[in-house]
């Protein structure tokens, strides 16, 4: 069954990559999978927790009594290892469209992705690039810290409460709640993590503008 929730309003929208705009679950599983099987670790049970982080910030729960410099160098090689796979990067259903919607309004991309791979797996799904994103490199802190999408509503600017994170992830809607914006979950993973909304996919979001300045998010629930 499905119906229409209220109306979200905005001024900016900040946007995940991975699992949001960018179905890249068949590479980060592949990548993740052998990272795994080569530190003596069960992959299924990597897989829990490797989405919407970083890399040497995942790697860190996974083997805490590990130097984080060692973390950091391997996160280099796993970047390196996503950004030339790009086998069954597709967009999320209703994503071009989506965008479409959006390249007219204030929006960021806010990833734990860095610029190389973002570009590459924007490119591979067809999307566009928004001009302001907040990459990897850009941060000081992984997801769920919120640092990435506070810089994003501040290049924008923008306050933190006049913005809707989307983001598909635990480490995500975690970050977005605690940099203190409302969150639009997408896709099967972010359903278990409360967001303040959640759709199956992007073909549930129409994204218009309001007055003011202001952007209209018509949502159909679930």
């Amino acid at each position: 069954m499905t119906s229409a929730a209220p109306a979200l309003t905005a001024r900016a929208l900040l946007l995940d990559m991975d699992g949001t705009l960018v179905n890249s679950d068949a590479v980060v599983e592949r990548c993740w999978r052998r990272w795994a099987v080569r530190h003596g670790l069960d992959p299924e049970e990597a897989l829990k927790v490797v989405h919407g982080r970083q890399g040497y910030a995942t790697m860190a729960v996974l083997l805490p009594d590990r130097p984080m410099t060692q973390n950091h160098a391997d996160n280099r090689v796993m970047l390196a290892e996503e950004t030339a796979d790009l086998d069954g990067v597709v967009p999320i259903d209703g994503a071009p469209d989506f965008m479409a919607a959006v390249a007219a309004l204030p929006h960021a991309l806010v990833t734990s992705a860095d610029e190389a791979l973002a570009q590459a797996r924007m490119g591979a799904a067809g999307l566009p690039m928004p001009d302001v994103r907040v990459t990897a490199e850009r941060v000081g802190a992984s997801k769920p810290d919120p640092e990435g999408f506070l810089k994003g509503a501040a290049e924008l600017g923008f306050a933190p409460a006049d913005c809707v994170v989307f983001e598909d992830s635990e480490a995500g809607i975690q970050a977005g709640r605690a940099a203190g914006m409302r969150v639009v979950g997408v896709g099967p993973r972010a359903r278990a993590f409360r967001p303040d909304v959640h759709v199956p996919d992007l073909t549930r979001v129409r994204v218009e503008a309001g007055d003011g300045g202001t952007i209209r998010l018509h949502i159909t629930a679930v």
